[in-house]
């Protein structure tokens, strides 16, 4: 990607549905977060991930 964006809060962009530029916006999103808000999304990203876990075997045992 030619273009390059160094905003705080990027503006959306149809290239984010694409690949490449998925890979883009996530190094746009690492840059503007802190080490201790990367802590935090990784912690609530494993929640949400047992949490769905939980709901799956919950609905299978019924």
């Amino acid at each position: 990607m030619a273009e390059k964006l160094d905003s705080k809060s990027p503006e959306p962009d149809y290239r984010w549905g694409t690949p490449e530029g998925s890979r883009e916006f996530d190094r746009l999103v690492d840059r503007s977060m802190t080490f201790r808000e990367r802590l935090q999304w990784l912690e609530d990203a494993e929640t949400l991930s047992l949490r769905m876990a939980a709901s799956r075997l919950k609905e299978e045992s019924k």
